[in-house]
């Protein structure tokens, strides 16, 4: 038979798959629901074909293959009560540690409860059925491929490490058209665990991405230090990583310049480290050709869209793992002098070096900022005592102190797994409790303060706490000019952004509330009270009280400060170029040319 594909994208990316992964045994049952799949794999010789009407003795066929060979075995079917008919023998498989992959053809979820003939709802399934189920979805545009393509590796990675049985539910719009010849490719993503044969780590531009993470040991950041050595690596983090390798700096002011000229954010080989991340400008401006992630979950983490490996194990195990052997090292850092990202001294420093040297030239350059969360980041930063504990309100707070340098002693958190406003006071008090020994800060708006101000009036409350609430009034997010609701101006403010609540009445409100439950109260409201509170604030000296600080600023100053920040990277001739064709023809058309451009 002729090589003829189905023109529907999703059946394409799953049979690139299945062939990337050597999984090549199908056994098909009759239907029109998955006739794309089925027609596209009997026309490929790769494929070792069996047919088996009856689909509760297509899914025992399976497991006998399944145990006789070792090998993964694909099941096929249409929708309806046909999928229904595998559950039986998926229950051996499940308990037998079967490696069963079904396809069940469907035309979508939006047809459950229609009446539209053949349409069930198997959106739930028995727990000793399937270890994981996932939809490949229909594809319209390049967002739609990229969650085809996760959830299809998805499934591989957890029917090849769990060897039990894995559904894909394959969306069709039932097409007669089979003109595909050649099949194209699709991205796959390798999962490794220890033990297993490790790939050659690719030459060129090593850069390291780290979210959120807890605090390093020693060994830890030895090794990626000395990783970052041999290999001319550079380590991209915001504070929350705790990675003290950046001697307390982050990229993200060297992110947020509006008029960027360095290469710091481009790379080959991404490694991807940690947690979610709450530095936008760092993680959107990283530009990878393919993101390796390393994390004992072993899940499949794709943020930057270019993950092609998963590997199932600590940190430590991997970087002793790619660690050049000393007779190697030499040799090695002649290759990477060879290559275009070593022409720049500033990016072959190794570790945090690269950021720190991008962040002094700008931090040279400051401009004059108006009383605001970001001025106050930057003179309270510098000043937080050494051995520290600073927790960050979601989203300015956390900003705001991203962009300065702290004390490489002082340990970060901030609530970004769910990342809500709700519950950061509780947290840093829960942390306070767990450590008496140490200091800890807190600096959160007005929004989360009262959301969470419950826990101040806790009995247990320790005296090593000491909060700054920035009040202005509002979640001034939405306010500031990098907000679309900003576009609305005073409009935005009343519902949006959440305005005029518990200030609205009585300027006291947080005074009398935190004095009446014990704590050490100050307002201030200019850069001038602001420095004069400051040595209070931070010294290293336990009070007999928690202390809060408030501060009133304007939501104005907010987003000025913000703006100013953004433009210390003077622009170069082609971002004047940009700005002059931006005016004659509008940012929409610019961007709608640019994106062709790209493509």
């Amino acid at each position: 038979m002729t090589q003829n594909y189905s023109t529907e994208r999703n059946v394409q990316i799953l049979v690139s798959l299945l062939k990337a992964n050597g999984i090549r045994q199908v056994v098909a049952s009759p239907g029109t629901a998955n006739m794309a799949l089925v027609i596209s794999l009997q026309s490929d010789p790769f494929f070792q074909m069996y047919s088996a009407p009856d689909e509760r003795s297509a899914a025992y066929l399976a497991c006998g293959m399944a145990e006789e060979s070792r090998e993964p075995v694909v099941i096929t079917c249409t929708g309806a009560t046909a999928s229904r008919n595998y559950f039986s023998a998926l229950t051996e498989a499940f308990y037998r540690k079967l490696p069963i992959l079904a396809v069940t053809g469907t035309l979508g979820q939006g047809y459950v409860g229609t009446l539209h003939p053949q349409v069930i709802d198997r959106s739930v399934c028995p727990k000793d059925t399937y270890c994981y189920m996932t939809t490949a979805n229909k594809i319209k545009d390049s967002e739609d491929e990229w969650l085809c393509n996760c959830a299809i590796n998805k499934a591989l990675i957890r029917l090849l490490r769990h060897r039990q049985p894995v559904l894909i539910d394959l969306q069709t719009v039932v097409s007669k058209e089979f003109g595909v010849r050649e099949l194209p490719s699709a991205r796959v993503i390798r999962s490794y665990a220890p033990g297993n044969q490790l790939p050659e780590m690719p030459m060129g531009r090593v850069v390291l991405f780290i979210g959120a993470h807890p605090v390093w040991t020693e060994e830890e950041s030895a090794l990626v230090a000395q990783f970052c050595r041999q290999r001319g690596a550079v380590v991209l983090a915001d504070h929350t990583a705790n990675f003290k390798g950046l001697a307390g700096t982050t990229p993200s002011l060297a992110a947020f310049q509006k008029y960027a000229h360095t290469d710091l954010f481009k790379c080959d080989l991404l490694i991807h480290l940690g947690y979610v991340c709450g530095d936008y400008y760092t993680s959107g401006k990283i530009q990878a050709g393919q993101v390796w992630r390393v994390n004992e979950d072993g899940e499949v983490r794709d943020d930057f869209r270019k993950q092609t490996a998963i590997f199932q194990m600590k940190e430590s195990e991997f970087f002793r793992h790619y660690l050049l052997d000393d007779d190697l090292v030499s040799s090695e850092k002649s290759q990477f002098a060879e290559t275009p990202f070593c022409d720049r001294p500033a990016l072959v420093l190794s570790g945090g070096q690269a950021v720190q040297e991008e962040y002094r030239q700008l931090e040279a350059q400051l401009p004059e900022l108006p009383f605001s969360n970001i001025w106050m980041a930057h003179e309270l930063s510098a000043r937080l005592p050494e051995g520290s504990v600073l927790h960050l309100g979601i989203l300015n707070s956390l900003r705001s102190f991203n962009f300065f340098r702290l004390p490489a002693s002082v340990n970060v958190y901030s609530n970004v797994g769910g990342f809500g406003i709700d519950g950061c006071l509780s947290t840093v008090v829960g942390a306070a409790l767990a450590s008496p020994e140490k200091l800890f800060f807190c600096v959160l708006g007005d929004l989360a303060f009262f959301y969470d101000m419950n826990v101040l009036g806790n009995r247990h409350v320790p005296d090593n706490l000491r909060i700054l609430l920035v009040n202005n009034g509002k979640g001034a997010e939405f306010t500031n000019y990098t907000h679309p609701a900003s576009q609305f101006g005073m409009e935005a403010e009343t519902f949006v952004a959440a305005g005029g609540h518990y200030s609205a009445r009585h300027i006291d409100l947080v005074r009398h509330y935190c004095e009446d439950l014990g704590f050490s109260y100050r307002r201030i409201q200019s850069k001038e009270e602001f420095r004069q509170a400051l040595p209070s604030f931070v010294t290293p000296v336990f009070g007999e009280h928690p202390a809060l600080l408030e501060a009133m600023v304007s939501s104005v100053s907010e987003s000025e400060a913000l703006e100013c920040l953004s433009t210390i990277a003077v622009p170069g001739q082609k971002d004047k170029l940009k700005n002059v064709i931006k005016d004659a023809i509008g940012e929409k058309a610019f961007k709608n040319i640019m994106d062709f451009v790209k493509k």
